[in-house]
């Protein structure tokens, strides 16, 4: 599926139902906006940042359909509210699940295959790295296309996570661990400035 069939039917799904009580709202969004943008989106790896933003303004049509804010609001304090990972990190969200399931074998065999602990290879049993839990990066030769690929997409996006976090004892405690790390690295600028706005308005008013 290509980034503009997928962007199309979740922003004409909120026009749907705007209607709908707020009771429902919330469940239905995930349902059937939420879940286009994350089905197979580890094939989005590598947008460019104009794709990738085309596609947060869904996630943000769809928060501001939920709290029923305007357009012209910030969407940052709401997209918080609702501990929505933006488009970026559900992409890492989602390699990063695989992974792990991969490692522990729950995952399909030929997903299982192409992850390489640094810890099994002959010719790296000595270095330092042996004791972490990386995993091998296939080398590239171009960076804007084969960085892509899904075999380099993902050792990249686990290497990138604590070890904390890596050796969770199980696969819900592994996504809730995940997910909370995604969203301090997602919000944790946004958050500084509205508290560093909040405190510049009170002293104001001093």
């Amino acid at each position: 599926m290509r980034r503009g069939e997928q962007e199309s039917p979740c922003f004409g799904i909120p026009r749907q139902i705007r209607s709908i009580r707020r009771s429902t709202l919330t469940m239905l969004i995930s349902s059937f906006i939420m879940s286009k943008l994350d089905y197979c989106n580890v094939a989005l790896v590598g947008l460019t940042r104009c794709d990738l933003d085309r596609l947060q303004s869904v996630i943000n049509a769809a928060a501001r359909l939920t709290v029923g804010v305007q357009h012209y609001d910030h969407i940052s304090p709401f997209l918080v509210d609702l501990h929505w990972l933006r488009m970026a990190e559900r992409i890492q969200y989602k390699l990063c699940v695989l992974a792990y399931r991969c490692l522990h074998g729950a995952a399909p065999c030929y997903l299982q295959q192409t992850v390489c602990p640094v810890a099994s290879m002959e010719s790296r049993r000595r270095l330092q790295s042996v004791t972490s839990s990386d995993l091998m990066v296939p080398a590239t030769r171009r960076s804007t296309l084969h960085d892509r690929a899904f075999a380099v997409a993902r050792p990249r996006a686990w290497n990138n996570l604590p070890d904390t976090i890596r050796h969770s004892s199980s696969l819900e405690t592994f996504k809730r661990s995940l997910k909370s790390h995604l969203f301090l690295q997602c919000y944790l600028l946004s958050l500084s400035f509205l508290v560093f706005v909040w405190h510049y308005d009170s002293v104001q008013r001093l």
